[in-house]
């Protein structure tokens, strides 16, 4: 799925998705719920005020680029309840979704595709991270 790169998650949204992955575990998310839960466990867990503002954190505007098109595409990462991706509000469930999450800026990952390709993403910037704003409890 990855490199052995370093991610980042805060305490509280690390225990947030948790609650995420035991709520949608079955079913047809099944397969996404368990590339997250994989991606979290390998994740260095800190607390809110100490994540870097370059971090994607949940709730974080994020710009990404396809490496593979050059293409650029601005989001906010959401719980799966929060989803509008008409607006740009991806789910964590989403395949891109659970790429995102805990990767900074500059960092590169390789995520496979529910299609069978596999799509390599780098984090261009992260112009909102609530926590870098002060905002904690989104």
């Amino acid at each position: 799925m990855t490199s052995e790169q370093s991610l980042i998650v805060t305490e509280t949204d690390l225990e947030r998705l948790r609650q995420v992955i035991d709520h949608h575990g079955g079913g047809r998310t099944a397969e996404l719920v368990e590339m997250l839960d994989s991606e979290l466990s390998r994740a260095q867990v800190v607390s809110s005020e100490t994540v870097p503002p370059s971090v994607v954190t949940m709730n974080s505007t994020v710009l990404f680029e396809d490496e593979q098109t050059g293409e650029q595409r601005q989001v906010t990462l959401v719980y799966p309840r929060d989803a509008k991706s008409d607006e740009g509000r991806i789910s964590v469930l989403a395949p891109i979704g659970s790429a995102l999450i805990g990767l900074s800026v500059g960092q590169s990952i390789a995520w496979p595709l529910p299609s069978g390709r596999t799509k390599r993403l780098r984090i261009v910037a992260v112009p909102y991270q609530p926590e870098a704003a002060g905002h904690y409890h989104l």
